[in-house]
């Protein structure tokens, strides 16, 4: 049986214009099984495939990998007995080559500003808990969850999420899987990592901003 991979993307972040259609043909190309790429014509360059297809037809595709389960893997092998008589035993398995995807450096920089316990960091799909401040270049404080007393501080809870998976912006998700336990730290996040060329106009954050956080991670579960 193959393994179900994470849902990437939510379904507001693939109708995103920052969104490129490379990236949603690359994921269905390495986690779906061919049947499934033949059916929706996906099979080939990446780039002569985002040529032909329409960014509703790839959101489709994706939302159908996850309901039909056609992951890379599933489609049922012909003649499998046949297959391994023709094997030597005397053949050395070849050995995969895994190319790593180049992304280029991280698009946000972290600086610890009170070190955590350095034992407990969470991992992809963990909930975390965090207290947080974002504001802009020029300092401008577009949102916090952090009231202005100790008192309030008591009966108010954190932010909560899972980590990893698309709940928040990209610099979120990366930096806090490098921070542990108890750590505050101030993030800078470029645009491609926060909320790219659109912005967001409701938290009166313009396009193409680089954002500023003050993060503290209080728990993991």
């Amino acid at each position: 049986m193959a393994a179900e991979p994470t849902r990437e993307w939510s379904d507001e972040q693939l109708k995103s214009d920052d969104l490129p259609k490379k990236d949603i043909i690359k994921f269905l190309q390495d986690n779906s099984a061919n049947s499934f790429l033949s059916e929706h014509k996906l099979m080939g360059n990446i780039k002569n495939v985002a040529k032909t297809a329409k960014k509703e037809q790839l959101i489709t595709a994706y939302n159908q990998l996850f309901e039909s389960k056609k992951f890379k893997g599933t489609d049922p092998v012909e003649d499998l007995t046949e297959q391994v008589k023709d094997v030597k035993v005397d053949e050395k398995p070849k050995e995969a080559k895994v190319v790593p995807v180049d992304e280029g450096p991280p698009r946000y920089t972290k600086s610890v500003l009170k070190k955590g316990d350095k034992a407990n960091f969470p991992k992809k799909g963990d909930t975390v808990s965090c207290w947080y401040t974002g504001s802009l270049e020029d300092g401008t404080v577009f949102d916090t969850n952090i009231p202005l007393t100790a008192r309030k501080k008591k009966q108010t809870k954190p932010l909560s999420f899972k980590v990893g998976l698309g709940r928040v912006i990209r610099g979120w998700d990366e930096a806090l899987l490098t921070m542990s336990k108890g750590e505050t730290s101030r993030l800078e996040i470029e645009p491609e990592w926060a909320y790219g060329r659109k912005g967001q106009p409701d938290s009166k954050i313009p396009p193409n901003a680089k954002l500023i956080f003050e993060v503290e991670l209080v728990a993991i579960e």
